[in-house]
């Protein structure tokens, strides 16, 4: 682990050095997650080229770090590690919260920017209401709501015991204003203006049995605003793939990177 300055402190990061010159991967966790969630996927991956993870200002090793903690505070702490690792060529790789904090960061268009991958993004043009948020604020008050949310709402399938426990560590590792500034606040901003502005290609994953951000509604409140995107459909998935079936994810990113390699496309 290494730190990086940001505003307010430092941000610990996590880099997983690779032997080749392909674009360095910075991965985006979902909101309740942290670095760790992206270990299953990582593992499957197999690539060669440096991966870089960290918790969201206000989350795990970061909790400490002082707000704002909106989507325009995380997009920009994403932008100082950007500055300070400098990689010549990146991809974005998002996760729900992390999928709109990455679509924000890839419409200002930074220097390198080669591609962008959308896990069960939550969509530039917001679906939520405000019930939703009311009932959304409470989703980590303890472990029986986090367990309730992980069987109810967020997978599709159970998940291994080791990755149950987790993902419940996870989530109640967060601090209430890092909870209330996602589901009060940063959730139902439409970015969907700022958006029409990515022009790297764009990957959309969504879960088949996805209840949070499900296919159609990413096809009908995100893919309308991405002239560069492909959506495709990961099976026998909820909204947690990245830990519910990181093989199939990972397939679909390595056939991503294997064509833009293949063809030297800017993505991926």
């Amino acid at each position: 682990m290494t730190k990086i300055a940001v505003a307010g402190g430092s941000l610990p990061i996590h880099l997983h050095e690779g032997v080749s010159d392909a674009p360095t991967l910075v991965f985006l966790h979902y909101w309740g997650g942290s670095h760790r969630t992206w270990d299953p996927l990582i593992d499957q991956l197999g690539y060669p080229g440096r991966m870089v993870t960290y918790d969201h200002r206000g989350w795990g090793e970061a909790r400490e770090l002082p707000g704002p903690y909106d989507i325009a505070q995380l997009a920009a702490d994403a932008q100082c590690l950007l500055t300070e690792l400098a990689p010549e060529r990146f991809v974005l790789i998002g996760h729900s919260m992390g999928g709109k904090v990455a679509q924000l960061l890839a419409a200002r268009r930074p220097a390198g920017l080669a591609g962008v991958v959308l896990i069960a993004p939550a969509p530039a043009e917001p679906v939520v209401t405000a019930e939703m948020q009311r009932q959304l604020v409470h989703a980590y008050d303890n472990a029986e709501a986090v367990t309730y949310s992980l069987d109810r709402v967020l997978t599709h399938r159970p998940l291994p015991n080791p990755l149950r426990e987790q993902a419940i560590q996870d989530s109640l590792a967060g601090s209430t204003p890092a909870h209330e500034a996602w589901a009060l606040d940063s959730i139902a901003r439409d970015i969907s203006g700022p958006v029409a502005r990515i022009d790297v290609p764009v990957l959309i994953l969504a879960g088949e049995h996805d209840g949070v951000d499900p296919p159609q509604t990413l096809s009908e409140h995100l893919l309308p605003h991405l002239t560069t995107a492909t959506l495709r459909i990961v099976p026998d998935t909820g909204h947690l793939s990245p830990l519910e079936n990181p093989r199939a994810l990972a397939a679909e990113i390595r056939a991503a990177l294997d064509h833009s390699a293949a063809t030297s496309a800017r993505l991926l």
